[in-house]
């Protein structure tokens, strides 16, 4: 019998797998959301900056392949690009697409749950990311949008460079700001636009 070999790394799946993800595609374009740019969800984006306090924040929703921001706030007056690894000196910056193992959104989407990171480093799981060297992030609060048919749509997440001290408060914060804009999502469906 050929010796067994302990892997330390085997249960760290950097991203999850996703099942509900074709159900959530077909959600996503009754809605009319997932691959362009809203407006309201731009202003959602920095009002939970500036509620938080984080330089970036999205709202952002996941299909089988990526992630797209359909929300986004960023410390330069909210213009998006794309996500390039970082040169010389300047790191990259989050964009309105990303690919579906970046980040920490896939891991609320799956697990239904919001997550707070104060440091990612703390937790070699989410540590080893490529956000982490790519753009620099540091620490993350992310909370699912579960709508009314009990589809998770994606998530609303705030990042920053630094680790920061989310806390009990800013887990309660970015749970209420999700539901927050499940409503608002709600209105539109309902308003047809």
């Amino acid at each position: 019998m050929p010796p067994t070999f302990y892997d330390p790394t085997s249960h760290l799946l950097l991203t999850p797998d996703d099942e509900e993800a074709p159900r959530r595609v077909v959600r996503l374009r009754e809605l009319g959301v997932g691959d362009a740019p809203v407006p309201e969800f731009d202003a959602f984006a920095r009002k939970l900056a500036d509620v938080t306090g984080a330089p970036y924040a999205m709202v952002n929703f996941i299909d089988e392949h990526r992630q797209y921001f359909a929300g986004l706030y960023t410390p330069a007056d909210g213009q998006a690009v794309e996500l390039e690894p970082a040169s010389g000196t300047a790191p990259a910056r989050p964009g309105r697409v990303m690919a579906r193992d970046h980040g920490y959104c896939p891991h609320v989407v799956v697990r239904r749950k919001a997550l707070v990171l104060e440091d990612v480093c703390d937790y070699p799981r989410f540590a080893g990311n490529p956000v982490v060297d790519e753009i620099g992030i540091r620490s993350y609060l992310g909370a699912p949008l579960i709508d009314r048919t009990d589809m998770t749509l994606g998530t609303v997440c705030v990042v920053a460079q630094e680790p920061r001290p989310w806390g009990r408060q800013g887990l309660e914060t970015i749970k209420s700001m999700a539901a927050e804009l499940v409503e608002l999502i709600h209105q539109r469906e309902a308003g047809g636009s």
